[in-house]
């Protein structure tokens, strides 16, 4: 028997990038990770970029990650409910997490009740003031005219095309985004904005690249999950107390 009363939280793997050999070590040591939690582990919640870039055609995925996939197959086959958010390289999540892994999709940030605490939950692009231009692109690349002519295209050059502009976006942002911009963070005044609206004990998300543990006010606090390729990083929920924890390889 085992007594599942903890919720896991990760995002930001980027599998896939900079290259398989990369990747791989990542994704070897994430479902050692999952592996280890899955006795106590409620629910677990991937926030987002867990992939590089991902596309389902009618009739294919991405090559590769079937360790990954084996793994959270396993999990939610002994009860654990998992949700996957799409972030801002895996936005194209559609049908085949849900039919063959029975894992929800969530495309937009949620707010939950868990512990006696309340939740705000997302990727965390495109979120707050600013960054008008992505903001843009966000809407075109999730319009599903977008998804319907990329899919005409042969999964062999659809694939190089999105991993080339994957690899140049990562380039332009990649410093700019792991700098603490403190009380300027747009995920900082966004929540902050948030709150005025309705009390959060906790909001969860990625993107950031950067493990933060932010008080926003006594009774509310701003957890950015970091990542796995430098941090390897990921919060957990116990009796109603959020921690951000570093995973020891």
């Amino acid at each position: 028997m085992t007594n599942r009363t903890s919720i896991y939280f990760a995002s930001d793997l980027h599998l896939g990038a900079p290259n398989y050999e990369a990747s791989i070590v990542r994704e070897k040591l994430f479902v050692k990770w999952l592996d280890e939690i899955k006795n106590d582990a409620e629910e677990l919640y991937l926030v987002g970029d867990v992939y590089d870039f991902w596309f389902e055609y009618n009739t294919a995925i991405p090559k590769y990650f079937s360790r990954l996939h084996g793994k959270l197959a396993e999990l939610t086959d002994s009860g654990i409910k998992i949700y996957f958010f799409s972030g801002n390289h895996d936005m194209w999540m559609f049908t085949y997490y849900k039919e063959e892994l029975n894992i929800e999709i969530i495309h937009q940030p949620i707010q939950i009740t868990r512990q006696n605490k309340e939740l705000y939950i997302g990727h965390g692009d495109g979120l707050g003031p600013g960054d008008k231009g992505y903001k843009f692109l966000k809407l075109f690349f999730r319009s599903s005219i977008c998804q319907f002519l990329f899919s005409w295209i042969h999964p062999d050059i659809g694939m190089n095309i999105a991993q080339y502009w994957s690899r140049k976006s990562r380039l332009v942002n990649g410093a700019k985004d792991e700098i603490n911009h403190g009380e300027d963070e747009w995920l900082i005044q966004y929540t902050k904005r948030k709150l005025i609206e309705k009390h959060y004990d906790y909001f969860i998300f990625g993107h950031r690249h950067l493990p933060l543990d932010i008080t926003l006010s006594e009774k509310s606090r701003y957890i950015n999950l970091g990542d796995w390729i430098n941090y390897f990083t990921y919060a957990k929920l116990t009796d109603g107390k959020l921690s951000l924890l570093y995973y020891k390889k």
